[in-house]
């Protein structure tokens, strides 16, 4: 992992305990945990994330390609976002279609007294880079993990064997599409097992998306994931285009009915997905939805053969005529943890692609290439085997 510089020496913890001094007393100096990692980068904008040790004032600065001639810093209700240790900044009005060069700084806040802060040393990172989509028209390239169960070793492995042709990289956007945990209990969880290797192999200059499975909603800090992630509109559920592709995003929540005794009285997955349902009826009537060349859903449990657990159920009744009627032209789920291909059916007017499970010998790995009239899905086995090779063009 790469050194930070400060007006000092500074080093990256890889852990993300909270220690105020060292053992011989000494106060430790402020660190980046982990970041930056880009999120949800649009034609115009894009979220840069990071964790410091200590709480502190932070900021980007960025430019077009050479330049660092900007800097911006997250606000709420008129109060620049301060003392905080998770940091997330929304780069608004940048340009598309271009290259774009960026660096994290963070100042620690020692102090506060009523509105008064004492602020600390001042961190910087070194300048990474980043793209941004056309506003329209191009290629996208996406490559989709699922259910790897926080066996961390996975995101390097398969994306080093099929992600590049050459020293090319063959993504854009990489997604996870659920169960990367096996339940999330901590802060330190959350960063050792999935932000830092993300990290260390693309995530500063790439983008990662999460989709939510059934695990991640499982475990003492599952209410607290999403603030170490961005999205389209703050939610789970969201659309986005690149390229000639909408991609649609359903959070099929869990497979247990709310009443499981698991959750305490403290689960309400029925009156989501009914919410989601609500917002999936707009948006397969937005003119984005309708004028995009194609149309993907990911989504982790699929409604269809994904058993009959209740949660698969309540999928099918909530979603499956709205997907029907949507005319997508492939999904992409996880969940089963074994790989299956299912034409379109009766029940389902579009092709559905199961990825998967954990264990070596029965990981897979997705990779998605759309242009303006066709669209080329590969399906690896982790030992190299292609499962399948599906190619679909322009309606």
């Amino acid at each position: 992992m790469e050194k930070f510089s400060k007006i000092g020496a500074l080093t990256l913890l890889p852990t993300s305990g909270v220690l105020a001094m060292n053992d011989d007393q000494t106060f430790e100096a402020n660190t980046v945990i982990v970041g930056p990692y880009l999120q949800n980068i649009s034609p115009t904008e894009a979220t840069i994330m990071w964790v410091t040790h200590k709480n502190s004032f932070s900021w980007v600065e960025y430019g077009d390609r050479m330049n660092l001639n900007k800097k911006f810093f997250a606000y709420h209700n008129g109060l620049i976002q301060a003392n905080n240790r998770v940091n997330k900044i929304t780069l608004p009005g940048i340009k598309s279609g271009q290259s774009h060069r960026y660096r994290i700084v963070s100042t620690e806040i020692v102090a506060v007294n009523g509105s008064q802060y004492k602020f600390g040393e001042t961190i910087v990172s070194p300048i990474y880079s980043f793209d941004t989509p056309a506003d329209s028209g191009g290629d996208f390239k996406m490559v989709v993990f699922n259910d790897h169960h926080e066996r961390s070793q996975t995101i390097p492995q398969l994306l080093y064997r099929f992600g590049y042709t050459g020293n090319d990289k063959d993504f854009d956007l990489v997604v996870f599409n659920g169960d990367v945990f096996d339940d999330i209990e901590s802060e330190e969880q959350l960063i050792n097992q999935f932000l830092i290797p993300c990290v260390d192999v693309f995530a500063k200059q790439t983008p990662f998306l999460f989709v939510q499975g059934n695990h991640e909603v499982r475990g003492a800090f599952s209410r607290h994931l999403p603030d170490y992630l961005g999205f389209t509109n703050n939610q789970y559920y969201h659309a986005f285009t690149r390229g000639s592709t909408r991609v649609l995003v359903l959070d099929s929540g869990e497979d247990k009915t709310d009443d499981n005794w698991e959750y305490g009285g403290l689960a309400a997955f029925d009156q989501y997905r009914e919410k989601q349902r609500e917002w999936l009826k707009n948006e397969i009537a937005s003119p984005a939805f309708k004028e995009a060349a194609f149309r993907v859903l990911l989504i982790h449990i699929s409604p269809w053969h994904s058993g009959d657990w209740h949660g698969t159920l309540h999928c099918r009744e909530m979603f499956g005529s709205l997907l029907n009627e949507a005319k997508i032209d492939l999904q992409l789920s996880g969940h089963t943890h074994r790989f299956a291909y299912h034409k379109p059916d009766n029940d389902h007017n579009f092709p559905i692609i199961i990825g998967g499970g954990p264990i070596e010998g029965n990981r897979t790995f997705i990779k998605l290439h759309a242009t303006a009239n066709t669209m080329n899905v590969q399906v690896y086995k982790d030992d190299g085997e292609v499962l399948g090779d599906y190619n679909f063009s322009k309606k």
